[in-house]
């Protein structure tokens, strides 16, 4: 190679570093901004409504969620798809139901599926329910805040329940573009207590509690996860320390 060539060639490599390097700016705020607003409705909605409702149901194993009550989403907010007989009900939380400040709020990609036990049903279920019919009247994250903080300290709003929890256990979940899918896990929600009172996030605790994002909500409960080594289905689930979601 003689020395015109090999300076040809260096000076093509170092130009074509500095495209990348103005594109990557770019490109960093595109997907930063990608989801800064709700999308049309139309955009968080399952067209096989079948297919939505085996997904919710795929939450926890089927000795549960065949018996459970399952909701599916539609443009006005959650109606139920079948009547259950166990007291459980299962559904696939959309992006709204993240922490606020989560760069995945609404990103209509995100299904999360999940069962209530009855005491979730009775107190946890229904934020899901309330949020969801805020934000599609048109509310702003903020004014949903202020209006379920509203309904808590009225007595609208129940406080968790002793003994409620929930599975998160499918293998299809999707937490959003930055997460995916989550390790199995169960999840009991209590009011608001510090993490030590239950050992959670110490050397070989099983018991998690998500420090990743600091402002989940405005619902007054703590939530505490517990991995499982198996989907819902039972097959095996890789482990994963990774917690980058709502909890």
């Amino acid at each position: 190679m003689n020395q015109k060539t090999a300076k040809t060639i260096a000076l093509a490599v170092l130009a074509l570093f500095i495209v990348l390097g103005e594109c990557r700016p770019g490109q960093a705020q595109d997907a930063k901004a990608q989801y800064t607003s709700m999308a049309p409705v139309d955009q968080y909605l399952m067209a096989d409504r079948d297919a939505e409702i085996a997904l919710a149901k795929s939450a926890a194993p089927a000795a549960i969620s065949n018996d459970a009550t399952v909701l599916v989403f539609e443009k006005d907010g959650y109606h139920t798809a079948i009547e259950g007989k166990n007291g459980f009900t299962c559904l696939l939380e959309r992006p709204w139901m993240q922490p606020l400040d989560s760069t995945e709020y609404w990103n209509p990609k995100l299904r999360v599926p999940i069962c209530y036990n009855p005491a979730a049903v009775r107190s946890i279920l229904p934020y899901t329910i309330v949020t969801t019919k805020l934000l599609l009247s048109g509310m702003t994250k903020a004014q949903m805040v202020e209006n379920i903080q509203a309904q808590v300290a009225s007595g609208l709003l129940p406080m968790p329940e002793p003994g409620a929890m929930s599975y998160m256990m499918s293998k299809n979940q999707y937490f959003g573009d930055g997460a995916g899918r989550w390790r199995p896990h169960l999840m009991f929600h209590i009011p608001h207590v510090s993490a030590t009172s239950w050992g959670a996030n110490l050397d070989d605790s099983p018991v998690l509690f998500d420090t990743y994002h600091h402002d989940p909500g405005p619902e007054p409960e703590t939530i505490f996860m517990v991995p499982v080594d198996h989907w819902s289905d039972g097959t095996p689930a890789m482990s994963d320390d990774s917690a980058s979601h709502r909890h």
